[in-house]
Parts: C-alpha cells; sequence; structure tokens
C-alpha cells in the first residue's frame, strides 16, 4: 500500500510540473517510474502521459500584443528607414491606407543586425546602430496595430563570409564573391543555420510576429560553381543524392528545421522564393524546390516582380503589363500549392519600382496604375495577401490598395 501510494505521489508531482511547461525528457523519464505487475501503477503512467500530451506547448511572451489583420498588405522598410526619419513617414501611410504591416530588416544583405544587441549577445559585434531602440519601435507598431514582420537575410552574408572562410567558399586562399562583390555562407552547414536562428529568435522575443527568412539558397549559377570552389558539405557529404538534389535538400531541411526551432516563440515563418522556382520541378543551381519550402512554411513570399520575368509566359515585355504577368504566374502557382496537404498563405512580393535597366521600351514608369494592377491581378485569382518592393522605401502615393 505503501508504494502503491509513493507511486501516486510521484505520479502527482510529474503532472504537476507538466502543468508548469512539458519537456520530452520528463515525458520519457516518467515511463520508467512503472512497477513490473500493477496494472495500477501502468495505468497511473499511461493516464499521466495522457495528460502531458494534451497540454499546450510552452510559447515565449514578448508582452505585445497584435492581432493579425484581415489580409497582409505589407511594405518593405530598411534598417535605416526603421530607425530613421522616414518611419513616420511610414506610420502614416499605415494610417491612410489600408496597408498593415511591415517587413523590417533586422539582419541586412551583407549580414549586420540592424540594431545594437545586448553586450553579453553572440551577435553584439555585428550590430549595428540603425534602429535605436527596437522594443520601442515595436510598441509604437502595437498601438498602431502595424503588423511587424523580421526580416532576415540568411545565406548572402559577406560579415559572416569573412570573418568565418570555413563556413564560406573559397577560391584559391581567398573567399569567392559574385558579381556584385557579395559573399555567401553554406546552407550545407548546421553551424550557419544556428547562427541565423539565433539572430531570428532575438526578433521573436523583441516581439516581431513573424520571421521572414530571405536568400534560403545557394548563390545563382552555383551548378556551374559547385566542383571548383572549395566548400564542405558537411553532414551531405556522404549522401547517395547528387549534388542537385542535396542543395535541394539542405535548403529544405534549413527551413524546416527553423520552423521547429521557432515554435515556442509563437512565432509565423515565412521565406522569400525566386516567382520562377514555382514554375519548374526546381531550381538546380539555388537549391530552391518551391514545393518542398511551401510544405515547411507559414507562408510563401514569391518574388513575381514583372520587371524579372523574361517571355516565359507568352509575355513579349512582362514589365508593360503587370496585370497578364501576375495573372498568369498566380495560375502556375495555384497549381503547385492545391498539391499540397497542408498549403501555406501565399503573399507575393510585388513592383513598386520602375526597371529602367532594361531599356527603352522594355520597361514603364510604375506608379498608381501599374501597382493597383499587380493587387488586382492577385485578387482577381483569389489571393488577398501581398507585400511591396522598393529598395528606398518611396512607396507611390494615391494607391488604392484594395482594388
Amino acid at each position: 500500500m505503501q508504494l502503491r501510494n509513493t507511486i501516486i505521489a510521484a505520479g502527482f508531482l510529474v503532472s504537476a510540473l507538466f502543468s508548469m511547461g512539458p519537456t520530452s525528457a520528463l515525458a520519457e523519464g516518467n515511463e520508467g517510474n512503472q512497477v513490473v505487475g500493477s496494472h495500477s501503477n501502468r495505468l497511473i503512467a499511461l493516464k499521466t502521459k495522457e495528460k502531458v500530451q494534451s497540454l499546450p506547448r510552452f510559447t515565449y511572451d514578448s508582452g505585445l500584443i497584435f492581432q493579425y489583420p484581415d489580409a497582409v498588405r505589407g511594405v518593405y522598410v530598411t534598417g535605416h528607414s526603421a530607425g530613421g526619419s522616414k518611419f513616420n513617414k511610414l506610420l502614416g501611410l499605415m494610417d491612410s491606407t489600408d496597408l498593415n504591416a511591415m517587413v523590417i530588416d533586422i539582419k541586412d544583405d551583407w549580414g549586420n543586425i540592424t540594431y545594437k544587441p545586448e553586450p553579453n549577445s553572440p551577435y553584439a559585434g555585428i550590430g549595428q546602430n540603425f534602429i535605436k531602440d527596437p522594443k520601442a519601435m515595436l510598441k509604437t507598431l502595437e498601438k498602431k496595430q502595424v503588423y511587424p514582420i523580421a526580416r532576415v537575410v540568411v545565406f548572402k552574408d559577406s560579415i559572416l563570409a569573412n570573418k568565418k572562410p570555413e563556413w564560406s567558399y573559397r577560391e584559391g586562399n581567398t573567399v569567392w564573391k559574385n558579381g556584385r562583390g557579395e559573399s555567401f555562407v553554406n546552407p550545407f552547414l548546421k553551424e550557419v543555420w544556428d547562427y541565423n536562428i539565433g539572430i531570428a529568435i532575438e526578433a521573436a522575443k523583441m516581439g516581431f510576429q513573424e520571421v521572414q527568412f530571405d536568400y534560403v539558397r545557394f548563390p545563382e549559377g552555383f551548378e556551374k560553381r559547385d566542383q571548383t570552389l572549395t566548400y564542405s558539405m558537411g553532414d551531405y557529404e556522404k549522401r547517395s543524392e547528387d549534388n542537385i538534389q542535396k542543395r535541394v535538400s539542405a535548403v529544405t531541411d534549413f527551413v524546416a528545421y527553423a520552423r521547429e526551432k521557432l515554435k515556442p516563440y509563437g512565432v509565423k515563418v515565412s521565406v522569400d522564393i525566386f516567382g520562377y522556382t514555382a514554375t519548374l520541378p526546381e531550381a538546380p543551381g539555388i537549391g530552391q524546390n518551391f514545393s518542398k519550402i511551401s510544405e515547411n512554411v507559414d507562408v510563401i513570399s514569391s518574388m513575381i516582380y514583372p520587371s524579372h520575368w523574361t517571355s516565359y509566359f507568352g509575355i513579349a515585355k512582362p514589365d508593360v503589363e503587370p496585370y497578364k504577368l501576375v495573372t498568369e504566374y498566380v495560375k502556375v502557382e495555384k497549381l503547385k500549392l492545391a498539391q499540397l496537404q497542408t498549403p501555406p498563405i501565399s503573399r507575393p512580393w510585388l513592383q513598386d519600382f520602375t526597371a529602367s535597366w532594361l531599356g527603352k521600351g522594355n520597361y514603364k514608369k510604375y506608379g498608381k496604375a501599374e501597382v493597383e494592377a499587380q493587387i488586382k491581378a492577385l485578387n482577381d485569382q483569389g489571393i488577398k495577401e501581398y507585400l511591396l518592393w522598393n529598395a528606398g522605401n518611396s512607396y507611390t502615393s494615391n494607391v488604392d490598395y484594395t482594388p
């Protein structure tokens, strides 16, 4: 009788511990308390285990409260804009229109953190004072109910590549650079994954409601360099897949791993992806498989800027026909997403800039009509969410964002 009471008390203790926050280690340990031959003891352990599994997972509370909008309609915001005078102008845009979200650089295209982390943070050395007080900024966004999304540029990272050449690609004795002078870090390496996920976790703790990973890929044209650059394949070295499939596996695995690591922080996970990736089984050089990435995110954001397409859809000059281009793209994307068991939200990136580099006759000046045409094309195809890209964060005036 005394033994049975002791075991019952232990069962209650484990239940109490789990009411404060379950862990798989305790759940497994509880099974070890069973006494062979005692039906009562096995029943107690089983009930305890069932109770543990039914409890909600621990979620970090930043103290900020945001409501997810009816549909996210957002703009891109650099660290400089978020921390400077342009921020108030962008808030005014939110106040006066149907826009309701900001995608804010937290780790930028060079690898800088756009604010100063705490001195004991592993990222203190790469922090820039672009956003002077990110918590105050988020409090302002909370007050105005502007949905905050943290943009984290992942594998394009010149700072980390030069600090840790062994995590990058080397050409001879130097870190490889692309034609724009940018360096990348290696998606095959879990150390690189953890480095970026740590930054995403800091953003989630501050109160960002979503983490958007950008440059989740190998460098463009990598299929032409994979045999000439020096780099590690890490755990993927011994896989039987060819190099293309190894790259696809590495990129997909990172996204799945990141989403799992971010679950305790209650944030959505989104990924930016090249629009043309949806038109292919997979992009062989960069390792992006639209369907596999989509299966592991809450939101997929294809970059479908009309200026970035060739005549793929039979449109000779895509930049001058924004409505038609977006319509044809979405038809392809919808077919891909319909094949998934749990498709993510589609929230494409749209163009709010003029692509004059295309040359006379191949582009048009983008303004109110062109931005509205892209949004209307999405709406006509049943997509209500979108993001607008302008590198300088100067967005077109007087646009109807719900045409």
